[in-house]
Protein backbone atom coordinates (compact mmCIF):
# COMPACT_ATOMS: atom_id res chain seq x y z
CA UNK A 1 0.00 0.00 0.00
CA UNK A 2 1.50 3.17 -1.16
CA UNK A 3 0.62 5.97 1.85
CA UNK A 4 1.29 9.42 1.32
CA UNK A 5 0.60 13.07 2.20
CA UNK A 6 1.07 15.15 -0.65
CA UNK A 7 2.89 18.61 0.21
CA UNK A 8 1.02 21.47 -0.13
CA UNK A 9 -1.98 20.35 -1.78
CA UNK A 10 -5.65 20.73 -0.29
CA UNK A 11 -7.99 18.72 -1.97
CA UNK A 12 -9.79 22.28 -3.25
CA UNK A 13 -7.26 24.62 -5.31
CA UNK A 14 -8.11 28.61 -4.78
CA UNK A 15 -7.17 31.44 -6.25
CA UNK A 16 -4.59 33.60 -4.79
CA UNK A 17 -6.33 36.63 -4.01
CA UNK A 18 -9.02 34.08 -1.71
CA UNK A 19 -8.74 34.91 1.92
CA UNK A 20 -7.40 31.39 3.74
CA UNK A 21 -9.20 30.76 7.13
CA UNK A 22 -7.06 28.18 8.29
CA UNK A 23 -8.75 25.18 11.11
CA UNK A 24 -8.07 24.72 14.15
CA UNK A 25 -6.39 21.18 15.20
CA UNK A 26 -9.11 20.06 16.55
CA UNK A 27 -11.18 21.01 13.21
CA UNK A 28 -9.04 19.40 10.76
CA UNK A 29 -10.63 16.35 9.09
CA UNK A 30 -8.53 13.52 7.60
CA UNK A 31 -9.69 12.98 3.90
CA UNK A 32 -9.07 9.39 2.38
CA UNK A 33 -8.51 9.51 -1.35
CA UNK A 34 -9.67 5.97 -3.20
CA UNK A 35 -11.94 4.15 -4.95
CA UNK A 36 -15.28 4.91 -2.69
CA UNK A 37 -17.65 1.73 -2.95
CA UNK A 38 -20.43 1.43 -0.52
CA UNK A 39 -24.69 1.03 -0.54
CA UNK A 40 -25.62 4.35 0.15
CA UNK A 41 -28.84 5.26 2.10
CA UNK A 42 -31.20 2.59 4.07
CA UNK A 43 -32.87 0.45 0.80
CA UNK A 44 -33.71 -3.21 1.34
CA UNK A 45 -31.86 -6.43 -0.66
CA UNK A 46 -34.18 -6.08 -3.85
CA UNK A 47 -33.24 -1.86 -3.65
CA UNK A 48 -29.28 -2.42 -3.26
CA UNK A 49 -28.36 -2.56 -7.23
CA UNK A 50 -29.88 1.30 -6.99
CA UNK A 51 -28.34 2.37 -3.95
CA UNK A 52 -24.74 1.28 -5.40
CA UNK A 53 -22.17 3.72 -5.08
CA UNK A 54 -18.69 3.60 -6.66
CA UNK A 55 -16.75 6.65 -6.95
CA UNK A 56 -13.23 5.49 -8.91
CA UNK A 57 -11.58 9.04 -7.55
CA UNK A 58 -13.66 9.16 -4.52
CA UNK A 59 -13.38 10.83 -1.01
CA UNK A 60 -14.22 9.66 2.36
CA UNK A 61 -13.66 12.58 4.72
CA UNK A 62 -13.90 11.56 9.14
CA UNK A 63 -14.56 14.29 11.32
CA UNK A 64 -12.43 14.37 14.84
CA UNK A 65 -15.16 12.45 16.62
CA UNK A 66 -14.63 9.52 14.19
CA UNK A 67 -17.74 10.03 12.02
CA UNK A 68 -18.36 10.62 8.23
CA UNK A 69 -18.48 14.46 7.53
CA UNK A 70 -18.38 13.56 3.48
CA UNK A 71 -18.51 10.43 0.99
CA UNK A 72 -18.70 11.42 -2.64
CA UNK A 73 -16.71 12.38 -5.55
CA UNK A 74 -12.92 14.02 -4.99
CA UNK A 75 -14.17 16.99 -7.32
CA UNK A 76 -16.87 17.67 -5.33
CA UNK A 77 -15.28 17.58 -1.93
CA UNK A 78 -16.45 20.80 -0.45
CA UNK A 79 -14.79 24.28 -0.18
CA UNK A 80 -14.52 24.55 3.41
CA UNK A 81 -12.31 20.83 4.00
CA UNK A 82 -9.62 22.37 1.45
CA UNK A 83 -6.73 22.63 4.06
CA UNK A 84 -7.71 19.16 5.83
CA UNK A 85 -5.38 16.50 5.96
CA UNK A 86 -5.29 13.81 2.68
CA UNK A 87 -4.42 10.47 2.38
CA UNK A 88 -3.92 8.92 -0.40
CA UNK A 89 -4.50 5.05 -0.44
CA UNK A 90 -4.21 4.26 -4.28
CA UNK A 91 -6.86 1.60 -3.03
CA UNK A 92 -10.40 0.81 -3.16
CA UNK A 93 -12.33 2.54 0.17
CA UNK A 94 -14.97 -0.47 1.55
CA UNK A 95 -17.44 -0.42 4.81
CA UNK A 96 -16.62 -2.46 7.75
CA UNK A 97 -17.48 -6.12 7.04
CA UNK A 98 -20.29 -7.47 9.70
CA UNK A 99 -20.12 -10.90 10.12
CA UNK A 100 -23.42 -12.40 12.08
CA UNK A 101 -22.54 -15.25 13.09
CA UNK A 102 -18.73 -16.73 14.30
CA UNK A 103 -17.41 -18.54 17.07
CA UNK A 104 -14.21 -18.04 19.24
CA UNK A 105 -14.17 -20.51 20.91
CA UNK A 106 -13.34 -22.78 17.79
CA UNK A 107 -10.91 -20.33 15.96
CA UNK A 108 -7.94 -23.25 16.30
CA UNK A 109 -10.73 -25.75 15.18
CA UNK A 110 -11.37 -24.67 11.49
CA UNK A 111 -10.95 -27.27 8.96
CA UNK A 112 -11.50 -29.95 12.20
CA UNK A 113 -11.05 -33.90 10.67
CA UNK A 114 -13.76 -36.39 11.31
CA UNK A 115 -16.54 -34.52 12.48
CA UNK A 116 -19.21 -35.95 9.96
CA UNK A 117 -22.35 -33.83 9.56
CA UNK A 118 -23.54 -31.11 12.29
CA UNK A 119 -24.06 -33.71 15.74
CA UNK A 120 -20.97 -35.89 15.05
CA UNK A 121 -19.06 -32.69 14.48
CA UNK A 122 -20.32 -31.15 17.25
CA UNK A 123 -19.60 -34.12 19.31
CA UNK A 124 -16.36 -35.38 18.27
CA UNK A 125 -14.46 -32.61 17.37
CA UNK A 126 -16.49 -29.14 18.90
CA UNK A 127 -17.38 -30.00 22.25
CA UNK A 128 -13.44 -31.56 23.07
CA UNK A 129 -12.15 -27.87 21.97
CA UNK A 130 -14.39 -25.41 23.73
CA UNK A 131 -13.71 -27.35 27.04
CA UNK A 132 -9.91 -26.51 26.91
CA UNK A 133 -10.97 -22.42 27.41
CA UNK A 134 -11.51 -23.71 30.55
CA UNK A 135 -7.56 -23.04 31.05
CA UNK A 136 -7.35 -19.49 31.24
CA UNK A 137 -3.61 -19.23 28.99
CA UNK A 138 -5.21 -21.19 26.31
CA UNK A 139 -8.00 -18.96 26.48
CA UNK A 140 -6.11 -15.46 26.59
CA UNK A 141 -3.86 -16.94 23.28
CA UNK A 142 -7.46 -17.91 21.80
CA UNK A 143 -8.62 -14.26 22.38
CA UNK A 144 -5.55 -12.87 21.16
CA UNK A 145 -5.55 -14.79 17.83
CA UNK A 146 -9.74 -14.03 17.31
CA UNK A 147 -8.92 -10.47 16.66
CA UNK A 148 -6.13 -10.73 14.80
CA UNK A 149 -7.72 -12.43 12.59
CA UNK A 150 -10.56 -10.31 12.67
CA UNK A 151 -8.36 -7.11 12.03
CA UNK A 152 -6.74 -9.09 9.15
CA UNK A 153 -10.07 -10.30 7.80
CA UNK A 154 -11.74 -6.27 7.88
CA UNK A 155 -14.41 -6.84 10.48
CA UNK A 156 -14.97 -4.88 12.39
CA UNK A 157 -18.59 -5.61 13.71
CA UNK A 158 -19.29 -9.07 14.80
CA UNK A 159 -21.92 -11.45 16.65
CA UNK A 160 -19.84 -13.78 18.29
CA UNK A 161 -20.80 -17.00 19.69
CA UNK A 162 -19.41 -17.40 23.40
CA UNK A 163 -17.53 -19.27 25.71
CA UNK A 164 -19.13 -20.99 28.29
CA UNK A 165 -15.92 -20.13 30.53
CA UNK A 166 -16.46 -17.00 32.31
CA UNK A 167 -12.68 -15.85 32.32
CA UNK A 168 -12.61 -16.69 28.75
CA UNK A 169 -15.01 -14.27 27.75
CA UNK A 170 -13.77 -11.41 29.93
CA UNK A 171 -10.25 -12.14 27.95
CA UNK A 172 -12.39 -11.91 24.45
CA UNK A 173 -14.30 -8.71 25.77
CA UNK A 174 -10.98 -7.08 27.05
CA UNK A 175 -8.98 -7.99 23.82
CA UNK A 176 -11.77 -6.56 21.68
CA UNK A 177 -12.02 -3.72 23.41
CA UNK A 178 -8.07 -3.08 23.56
CA UNK A 179 -8.46 -3.35 19.71
CA UNK A 180 -11.13 -0.66 19.26
CA UNK A 181 -13.24 -3.26 17.49
CA UNK A 182 -17.18 -3.92 17.62
CA UNK A 183 -18.14 -7.32 19.28
CA UNK A 184 -21.69 -8.78 20.88
CA UNK A 185 -21.01 -11.70 22.25
CA UNK A 186 -22.47 -14.09 25.32
CA UNK A 187 -21.57 -17.34 26.88
CA UNK A 188 -22.82 -20.22 25.44
CA UNK A 189 -25.38 -21.87 27.69
CA UNK A 190 -25.48 -25.24 27.92
CA UNK A 191 -27.56 -27.52 30.76
CA UNK A 192 -27.59 -31.01 28.69
CA UNK A 193 -25.57 -32.74 26.86
CA UNK A 194 -23.59 -35.99 25.36
CA UNK A 195 -20.56 -36.37 27.63
CA UNK A 196 -17.98 -34.86 25.77
CA UNK A 197 -20.09 -31.70 26.42
CA UNK A 198 -19.80 -32.21 30.03
CA UNK A 199 -17.20 -29.77 31.08
CA UNK A 200 -19.61 -26.86 29.10
CA UNK A 201 -22.56 -27.67 31.39
CA UNK A 202 -24.23 -25.76 33.98
CA UNK A 203 -27.89 -26.59 36.21
CA UNK A 204 -30.40 -23.82 35.27
CA UNK A 205 -29.71 -21.72 38.60
CA UNK A 206 -25.91 -21.30 36.77
CA UNK A 207 -26.65 -20.57 33.67
CA UNK A 208 -29.11 -17.68 34.58
CA UNK A 209 -26.54 -16.64 37.29
CA UNK A 210 -23.48 -16.32 35.00
CA UNK A 211 -25.50 -14.44 31.64
CA UNK A 212 -26.84 -11.82 34.46
CA UNK A 213 -23.01 -11.22 35.86
CA UNK A 214 -21.79 -10.85 32.07
CA UNK A 215 -24.90 -8.48 31.32
CA UNK A 216 -23.77 -6.34 34.04
CA UNK A 217 -20.38 -6.30 33.64
CA UNK A 218 -20.04 -6.36 29.98
CA UNK A 219 -23.06 -5.03 27.94
CA UNK A 220 -22.50 -1.08 26.57
CA UNK A 221 -19.08 -1.43 27.68
CA UNK A 222 -16.44 0.97 26.14
CA UNK A 223 -12.04 0.90 26.44
CA UNK A 224 -12.20 3.44 29.00
CA UNK A 225 -15.87 2.74 30.97
CA UNK A 226 -18.97 2.37 30.33
CA UNK A 227 -21.20 4.42 27.33
CA UNK A 228 -24.19 6.51 28.21
CA UNK A 229 -26.20 4.49 26.13
CA UNK A 230 -25.28 0.99 25.82
CA UNK A 231 -27.15 0.46 21.94
CA UNK A 232 -24.01 2.47 21.26
CA UNK A 233 -21.13 0.88 22.63
CA UNK A 234 -18.32 -1.12 20.90
CA UNK A 235 -19.05 -4.03 23.47
CA UNK A 236 -22.55 -5.06 23.72
CA UNK A 237 -24.01 -8.61 25.14
CA UNK A 238 -26.29 -11.95 24.00
CA UNK A 239 -28.55 -14.33 25.31
CA UNK A 240 -26.70 -17.11 24.03
CA UNK A 241 -28.12 -20.77 24.14
CA UNK A 242 -26.27 -23.12 21.69
CA UNK A 243 -29.42 -24.29 20.16
CA UNK A 244 -32.40 -26.22 21.34
CA UNK A 245 -31.17 -29.18 22.14
CA UNK A 246 -28.77 -27.61 24.46
CA UNK A 247 -30.95 -26.92 26.59
CA UNK A 248 -34.81 -27.88 27.83
CA UNK A 249 -38.22 -26.44 28.47
CA UNK A 250 -37.13 -25.11 32.33
CA UNK A 251 -34.29 -23.40 30.74
CA UNK A 252 -35.81 -21.58 27.73
CA UNK A 253 -38.77 -20.43 29.85
CA UNK A 254 -36.11 -18.93 32.47
CA UNK A 255 -34.01 -17.52 29.63
CA UNK A 256 -37.56 -15.96 28.27
CA UNK A 257 -38.10 -14.42 31.28
CA UNK A 258 -34.51 -12.77 31.89
CA UNK A 259 -34.90 -11.85 28.20
CA UNK A 260 -37.58 -9.91 28.74
CA UNK A 261 -36.18 -7.94 32.09
CA UNK A 262 -32.82 -7.28 29.83
CA UNK A 263 -34.81 -6.37 26.09
CA UNK A 264 -35.12 -2.73 26.72
CA UNK A 265 -31.47 -2.41 27.56
CA UNK A 266 -30.52 -3.58 23.96
CA UNK A 267 -29.10 -7.16 25.26
CA UNK A 268 -29.71 -9.43 21.83
CA UNK A 269 -30.55 -12.99 21.55
CA UNK A 270 -28.48 -15.66 19.20
CA UNK A 271 -28.89 -18.96 18.71
CA UNK A 272 -28.77 -21.25 15.95
CA UNK A 273 -31.83 -22.48 13.81
CA UNK A 274 -32.78 -25.67 11.25
CA UNK A 275 -29.30 -26.34 10.43
CA UNK A 276 -29.06 -29.70 9.47
CA UNK A 277 -32.08 -31.95 8.51
CA UNK A 278 -30.65 -35.76 7.98
CA UNK A 279 -33.81 -37.73 7.91
CA UNK A 280 -34.77 -39.60 11.16
CA UNK A 281 -31.87 -38.53 13.46
CA UNK A 282 -30.33 -35.05 12.39
CA UNK A 283 -30.84 -31.97 14.58
CA UNK A 284 -34.44 -30.76 13.33
CA UNK A 285 -35.56 -33.93 13.89
CA UNK A 286 -34.10 -34.26 17.05
CA UNK A 287 -35.78 -31.06 18.26
CA UNK A 288 -39.02 -31.73 17.19
CA UNK A 289 -38.86 -35.09 18.80
CA UNK A 290 -37.29 -34.12 22.05
CA UNK A 291 -39.72 -31.16 22.67
CA UNK A 292 -42.66 -31.99 20.92
CA UNK A 293 -43.55 -29.22 18.45
CA UNK A 294 -44.23 -28.53 15.41
CA UNK A 295 -41.85 -26.35 13.98
CA UNK A 296 -37.87 -25.90 15.23
CA UNK A 297 -38.41 -21.88 15.78
CA UNK A 298 -41.29 -22.48 18.23
CA UNK A 299 -38.66 -23.50 20.97
CA UNK A 300 -37.14 -19.97 20.80
CA UNK A 301 -40.87 -18.48 19.98
CA UNK A 302 -41.86 -19.16 23.86
CA UNK A 303 -44.07 -22.30 22.08
CA UNK A 304 -41.90 -25.31 23.49
CA UNK A 305 -44.13 -26.95 25.01
CA UNK A 306 -45.88 -30.32 22.88
CA UNK A 307 -47.94 -29.31 20.27
CA UNK A 308 -46.29 -26.26 20.32
CA UNK A 309 -48.34 -24.71 22.92
CA UNK A 310 -47.02 -21.62 25.07
CA UNK A 311 -44.42 -22.21 27.89
CA UNK A 312 -42.88 -18.75 27.90
CA UNK A 313 -41.87 -15.81 26.55
CA UNK A 314 -40.65 -15.55 23.00
CA UNK A 315 -36.55 -14.72 22.46
CA UNK A 316 -37.67 -13.32 18.74
CA UNK A 317 -37.01 -9.74 17.86
CA UNK A 318 -35.14 -7.12 16.40
CA UNK A 319 -32.02 -7.97 18.27
CA UNK A 320 -32.26 -11.55 17.40
CA UNK A 321 -30.19 -13.50 14.87
CA UNK A 322 -30.78 -16.69 14.04
CA UNK A 323 -27.78 -18.56 12.43
CA UNK A 324 -28.27 -20.57 9.29
CA UNK A 325 -31.80 -21.57 8.54
CA UNK A 326 -31.29 -23.79 5.83
CA UNK A 327 -34.21 -25.70 6.09
CA UNK A 328 -37.22 -23.71 7.38
CA UNK A 329 -40.75 -23.83 6.58
CA UNK A 330 -42.65 -20.91 5.56
CA UNK A 331 -44.53 -20.04 8.45
CA UNK A 332 -41.35 -20.13 10.54
CA UNK A 333 -39.51 -17.47 7.99
CA UNK A 334 -42.67 -15.13 7.88
CA UNK A 335 -42.42 -14.96 11.75
CA UNK A 336 -38.81 -14.15 12.03
CA UNK A 337 -39.52 -11.43 9.15
CA UNK A 338 -42.81 -10.46 11.77
CA UNK A 339 -40.49 -10.18 14.87
CA UNK A 340 -37.92 -8.22 12.60
CA UNK A 341 -35.52 -10.93 13.70
CA UNK A 342 -32.18 -12.00 11.22
CA UNK A 343 -31.26 -14.71 9.55
CA UNK A 344 -27.26 -15.15 9.58
CA UNK A 345 -26.65 -16.97 6.50
CA UNK A 346 -23.49 -19.32 6.44
CA UNK A 347 -22.78 -20.94 3.19
CA UNK A 348 -19.54 -21.69 3.92
CA UNK A 349 -20.05 -23.94 6.55
CA UNK A 350 -23.37 -25.09 5.45
CA UNK A 351 -20.67 -26.90 2.63
CA UNK A 352 -18.59 -28.09 4.94
CA UNK A 353 -20.80 -29.92 6.98
CA UNK A 354 -22.95 -31.24 3.68
CA UNK A 355 -26.07 -29.05 5.76
CA UNK A 356 -27.67 -28.36 2.50
CA UNK A 357 -28.65 -25.48 0.62
CA UNK A 358 -30.61 -22.05 2.30
CA UNK A 359 -33.41 -21.89 -0.43
CA UNK A 360 -32.43 -18.11 -1.44
CA UNK A 361 -35.81 -16.86 -3.32
CA UNK A 362 -37.89 -18.61 -0.72
CA UNK A 363 -36.34 -16.94 2.46
CA UNK A 364 -35.67 -13.37 -0.02
CA UNK A 365 -39.36 -13.70 -0.51
CA UNK A 366 -40.76 -14.04 3.20
CA UNK A 367 -39.35 -10.40 3.91
CA UNK A 368 -36.75 -11.72 6.84
CA UNK A 369 -33.77 -9.13 7.01
CA UNK A 370 -30.65 -11.59 5.60
CA UNK A 371 -27.11 -11.19 6.35
CA UNK A 372 -23.50 -13.08 6.17
CA UNK A 373 -22.02 -14.75 8.82
CA UNK A 374 -18.74 -16.98 8.43
CA UNK A 375 -19.74 -19.54 11.09
CA UNK A 376 -15.79 -19.97 12.11
CA UNK A 377 -15.40 -22.93 12.59
CA UNK A 378 -17.66 -24.71 10.73
CA UNK A 379 -17.09 -22.39 8.06
CA UNK A 380 -13.32 -21.85 7.68
CA UNK A 381 -13.19 -18.44 5.66
CA UNK A 382 -12.25 -15.06 8.29
CA UNK A 383 -12.98 -12.81 5.11
CA UNK A 384 -16.17 -12.14 4.24
CA UNK A 385 -15.42 -11.52 0.92
CA UNK A 386 -14.48 -15.52 0.68
CA UNK A 387 -18.04 -16.34 2.33
CA UNK A 388 -20.14 -14.06 -0.29
CA UNK A 389 -18.24 -15.54 -2.74
CA UNK A 390 -19.80 -19.34 -1.93
CA UNK A 391 -22.80 -17.53 -1.34
CA UNK A 392 -22.54 -16.86 -4.95
CA UNK A 393 -21.72 -20.05 -6.26
CA UNK A 394 -24.09 -22.12 -3.74
CA UNK A 395 -27.39 -19.55 -4.93
CA UNK A 396 -26.08 -20.56 -8.82
CA UNK A 397 -26.02 -24.29 -8.17
CA UNK A 398 -29.68 -24.38 -6.99
CA UNK A 399 -32.26 -26.50 -8.88
CA UNK A 400 -33.40 -25.76 -12.17
CA UNK A 401 -35.26 -22.26 -11.62
CA UNK A 402 -34.25 -21.82 -8.25
CA UNK A 403 -30.81 -20.95 -9.29
CA UNK A 404 -30.09 -17.45 -8.47
CA UNK A 405 -27.25 -15.23 -9.89
CA UNK A 406 -26.90 -12.46 -6.59
CA UNK A 407 -26.48 -8.66 -7.88
CA UNK A 408 -22.56 -7.99 -6.71
CA UNK A 409 -24.06 -5.19 -4.94
CA UNK A 410 -26.45 -7.22 -3.06
CA UNK A 411 -23.65 -9.06 -2.03
CA UNK A 412 -22.05 -6.35 -0.34
CA UNK A 413 -24.96 -5.22 1.00
CA UNK A 414 -25.30 -8.80 2.47
CA UNK A 415 -21.83 -8.24 4.63
CA UNK A 416 -21.65 -5.05 5.31
CA UNK A 417 -25.68 -2.64 5.60
CA UNK A 418 -27.25 -5.77 6.13
CA UNK A 419 -25.35 -6.85 9.00
CA UNK A 420 -25.39 -3.50 10.56
CA UNK A 421 -29.51 -3.90 9.93
CA UNK A 422 -29.42 -7.31 11.75
CA UNK A 423 -27.32 -6.47 14.56
CA UNK A 424 -29.87 -3.20 14.89
CA UNK A 425 -26.85 -0.63 14.78
CA UNK A 426 -27.80 0.38 10.93
CA UNK A 427 -27.67 4.28 12.44
CA UNK A 428 -24.46 3.73 13.50
CA UNK A 429 -22.48 2.12 10.51
CA UNK A 430 -22.85 0.05 7.28
CA UNK A 431 -22.47 2.33 4.70
CA UNK A 432 -20.97 5.95 4.17
CA UNK A 433 -23.86 8.04 5.18
CA UNK A 434 -22.84 11.25 6.47
CA UNK A 435 -23.23 11.64 10.29
CA UNK A 436 -22.78 7.56 10.85
CA UNK A 437 -19.32 6.35 12.31
CA UNK A 438 -16.40 5.86 10.27
CA UNK A 439 -16.09 1.88 9.66
CA UNK A 440 -13.81 1.15 7.05
CA UNK A 441 -11.52 -1.25 5.13
CA UNK A 442 -9.00 -0.06 2.33
CA UNK A 443 -8.33 -2.48 0.31
CA UNK A 444 -4.78 -2.55 -1.55
CA UNK A 445 -5.16 -4.77 -4.83
CA UNK A 446 -1.36 -4.50 -5.13
CA UNK A 447 -0.76 -6.52 -2.34
CA UNK A 448 -2.48 -9.27 -3.78
CA UNK A 449 -0.28 -10.66 -7.49
CA UNK A 450 -2.56 -10.43 -9.79
CA UNK A 451 -5.66 -8.72 -8.13
CA UNK A 452 -4.74 -5.20 -9.12
CA UNK A 453 -4.62 -6.37 -13.02
CA UNK A 454 -8.42 -8.20 -12.96
CA UNK A 455 -9.62 -5.75 -11.05
CA UNK A 456 -8.75 -2.74 -13.63
CA UNK A 457 -10.19 -4.66 -16.31
CA UNK A 458 -13.09 -5.20 -14.72
CA UNK A 459 -13.27 -1.46 -14.19
CA UNK A 460 -13.39 -1.17 -18.06
CA UNK A 461 -16.62 -3.05 -18.27
CA UNK A 462 -18.68 -1.66 -15.62
CA UNK A 463 -18.96 -0.74 -11.82
CA UNK A 464 -21.10 -3.47 -11.08
CA UNK A 465 -18.45 -6.25 -12.69
CA UNK A 466 -15.46 -4.06 -10.69
CA UNK A 467 -17.61 -4.84 -7.47
CA UNK A 468 -18.22 -8.50 -8.41
CA UNK A 469 -14.24 -9.21 -9.24
CA UNK A 470 -13.38 -7.39 -6.04
CA UNK A 471 -15.72 -9.43 -3.57
CA UNK A 472 -15.41 -12.50 -5.76
CA UNK A 473 -11.76 -12.21 -5.96
CA UNK A 474 -10.06 -10.53 -2.91
CA UNK A 475 -8.06 -12.31 -0.08
CA UNK A 476 -6.90 -11.23 3.40
CA UNK A 477 -3.64 -9.87 1.52
CA UNK A 478 -5.69 -7.20 0.16
CA UNK A 479 -6.79 -5.82 3.46
CA UNK A 480 -4.39 -2.94 4.05
CA UNK A 481 -5.97 -1.36 6.76
CA UNK A 482 -9.26 -1.26 9.32
CA UNK A 483 -10.78 1.55 10.52
CA UNK A 484 -13.34 1.62 13.34
CA UNK A 485 -14.74 5.00 14.28
CA UNK A 486 -11.89 6.52 12.02
CA UNK A 487 -9.71 5.17 14.16
CA UNK A 488 -7.19 2.36 12.15
CA UNK A 489 -7.71 -0.73 14.15
CA UNK A 490 -4.17 -2.81 15.20
CA UNK A 491 -3.35 -5.92 16.91
CA UNK A 492 -0.98 -6.34 19.67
Amino acid sequence: MAWRRPPQRGPICRRSSEPILKPTPEEVRLIYRGHLIHIAGTPTLHEAAGALVSEPDGALAVDPEGRVSYAGPWRDLPPNMAHDEVVETAGCLLPGFVDTHLHYPQTFTTDAFGGGELLEWLERCVFPAEARLADTDYADAIAAQFVRRRIAAGTTAAMVFGSAFPAAQDALFGKTLDAGLRIISGRGIQTVGPASAAPLLTDDDTAIGLTRDEIARWHGREADGFARDARDALAQVAVVPRFSLSVTTDTLGRLGDLYAEVREAGVYFHSHLNENDRPGDGEIAAVRDVYGVEAYLDTYDGLFLPGSRRGGESLLGRRSVLAHSVHSRERELHRLAETKSSIAHCPTSQLFLGSGTMPWRRTVASGVNIAIGTDVGAGDEWLIPRVLNDAFKVHMSEEGLLAQAIHPAQLLFLGTLAGARALDQERLFGNFDVGKDADFVIVDAAAQPGFDTALAFAAEQSPEAHLFTLLMGMREAAVAAVHVRGRRVVAD
